[in-house]
């Protein structure tokens, strides 16, 4: 597996693929980078016979990476071996899924997704692509959350409850009503401070 992003999130990673006994791990970067304890950090290479998995936190530059790599590499997913995750669930390539998490029944994690430590989220969840849930935060049953969305960490979301795309939800926001689309939302209850008009 080629981890993408030579960063501490690339360390989790790591140490991911290490908990499934990974047989071959391989971290790239752009920039010059020093070896991530006895992994060296390499260029992307023009050719490549390994999955990849994008190790960059921040959801707007994964997904500029994926849409760059485009075809011409296939997406792997991590997912640590200390989770609870339904046989029932879905989850999309290139996203990561780290200790401690518990996805629930008939939930569905899109692509390039980060689900991070100690996050929970319970059935029937809807997570689009790039969406990062961050550590310790709850979707309770029913939720969609909109593509390239931040959940920060501790937050709370009740549930049937819709939330749009990129959004970003504050840490410890306890959210009880529907988000638009671009919003800020922080505080408890939550509430919108601000709205852009696009992704950008």
């Amino acid at each position: 597996m080629i981890v993408y992003g030579a960063s501490g999130h690339g360390k989790v990673i790591i140490e991911i693929l290490e908990s499934i006994n990974t047989p071959h791990i391989e971290v790239w970067d752009d920039a010059p980078h020093e070896p991530l304890w006895e992994y060296p950090v390499t260029p992307p290479a023009t050719e490549v016979k390994d999955q990849v998995v994008i190790s960059i936190g921040v959801n707007g530059t994964r997904k500029k990476v994926a849409d760059r790599l485009g075809g011409s590499v296939s997406f792997g997913t991590a997912i640590h071996a200390a989770t609870c995750i339904s046989k029932r669930t879905t989850i999309g390539e290139g996203t990561v899924i780290m200790a401690g998490v518990t996805i629930n029944a008939d939930s569905h994690i899109g692509k390039h997704c980060i689900i991070n430590t100690n996050a929970s989220i319970d059935h029937d969840c809807v997570l689009g692509d790039y969406v990062h849930v961050s550590p310790n935060a709850t979707l309770s049953g029913d939720v969609q959350v909109g593509e390239g969305t931040h959940i920060g960490a501790g937050a709370s979301i009740i549930q049937c409850l819709r939330i749009g795309k990129w959004c970003k939800i504050g840490a410890g926001a306890v959210i009880i009503k529907d988000v638009p689309d671009y919003a800020t939302v922080v505080g408890n209850p939550g509430r919108v401070i601000k709205i852009k008009e696009t992704e950008k």
